[in-house]
């Protein structure tokens, strides 16, 4: 097994084709590390973003990128992105990811996963991984032989199981701290939500909905999940294309990416947009046109962070209790946001970023304050 990061001459020829340093230092990264194995195949890229509130905690996603520097950049992105995601739910832990190059359909192996692994291990608890996009938690079984630095595996292997009870929660929430924003009361009852998709996560959300009284109107492009949420939940259908520009008080995302769009954002007739699904602002600019037009965004990686804040709470020993205490905590998250947006006249997804670089820049004078005593928080605490 080896790695690029040993082989001074390869890297320095790879950073000065790919400009590494300077996209990391654009982005503020601490480390990227590349990893090679020849006997598995395994071409992997392991990004750590911010350290300040705890160890880099991320998905390892597999897909089969185009070029090294796509998957660089993919990276890079991902791992800033998981920085701010856990800094906003309040979590101990900083942004990190991994991604592997190759297809989850073909290259998949118990070598591939065990040679991750080991590199994961190497990092000595500085980086915590489990699923993303291409990879399953069965995957990381065969990486657990190497390294006990995971997270989301299956149930029977000490995991904490399914992430969508969790991120409902969170999401039904969130929902409830935008309508007091809006509306003055957290009651959703009375209210008609738009849910755009009603797969793991949608289905769920269905369900606190119709317990509040609140009116559904649902789309999915799947058959099969509309069909199961009709057979449990008093809702009204509409073909996919029509749900975004559905007469509705809150528009709720539980599907793709990138919905809030040129396209779609004149057709929007909600008060709120408030849902599950990741990166839903097609750029940051429709955030801005959202704000101008007086709706209410929740931003995605704050409202969407239950299944995050579920994988936090495996340590030492996963609690589901205390999982689905600290996701309601998004209801209080959302309203520090909504604050700082109105103290600041700014829209509510650059108020998510100055929520999360306010607690940033507090843990790092804190971690400086630290460094200079010679210690640690642990030490601190004894001391």
């Amino acid at each position: 097994m080896t790695s690029v990061s040993h082989r001074p001459q390869e890297v320095a020829r790879l950073v000065s084709h790919m400009g590494i340093f300077d996209k990391m230092a654009e982005q503020g990264h601490e480390q990227v590390l590349f990893c090679y194995d020849r006997v598995s195949r395994l071409r992997s890229i392991i990004a750590i973003h911010d350290t300040s509130l705890g160890p880099a905690l991320g998905g390892t996603r597999m897909w089969p990128y185009k070029s090294e520097e796509e998957a660089l950049d993919d990276v890079l992105r991902l791992s800033r992105g998981m920085t701010y995601k856990a800094g906003a739910a309040g979590c101990n832990f900083g942004g990190g990811k991994c991604v592997i190059w190759g297809d989850p359909a073909k290259d998949k192996s118990e070598l591939l996963f065990r040679a991750l692994g080991l590199f994961v291990e190497s990092l000595d608890g500085r980086f915590i991984t489990g699923t993303d996009v291409g990879t399953v938690a069965d995957d990381f079984v065969w990486a657990r032989a190497c390294t006990s630095h995971l997270v989301a595996l299956p149930e029977e292997h000490g995991g904490s199981g399914d992430s969508s009870i969790t991120t409902a929660f969170g999401v039904w929430h969130g929902l409830r701290a935008c309508a007091e924003e809006v509306f003055g009361s957290v009651s959703l009852k009375g209210l008609r939500v738009a849910v755009q998709g009603v797969g793991k996560v949608g289905y769920r959300l269905c369900g606190y909905l119709q317990e509040e009284g609140a009116e559904i109107i649902a789309a999915d492009v799947s058959r099969e999940n509309l069909d199961r949420a009709r057979r449990e939940y008093r809702l009204e259908v509409v073909p996919p294309e029509e749900i975004v520009g559905v007469e509705c008080d809150i528009f709720s995302p539980n599907a793709l990416g990138g919905v809030i769009n040129d396209e779609t954002l004149p057709r929007i007739r909600a008060k709120i947009v408030a849902g599950a699904a990741n990166n839903q602002l097609d750029e940051e600019r429709h955030g801005d046109e959202l704000h101008r037009r007086g709706i209410l965004y929740a931003p995605d990686y704050v409202i969407n962070a239950g299944g995050l804040i579920q994988v936090t709470e495996e340590f030492p020993t996963f609690s589901r209790e205390r999982a689905m205490r600290r996701a309601m905590a998004i209801y209080d998250s959302l309203k520090r946001i909504f604050a700082i947006a109105r103290r600041d006249g700014i829209p509510t997804y650059r108020a998510a970023d100055v929520l999360v670089e306010e607690r940033l820049k507090a843990a790092s004078g804190w971690r400086l304050y630290l460094r200079r005593r010679g210690g640690t928080a642990a030490g601190l605490e004894r001391s």
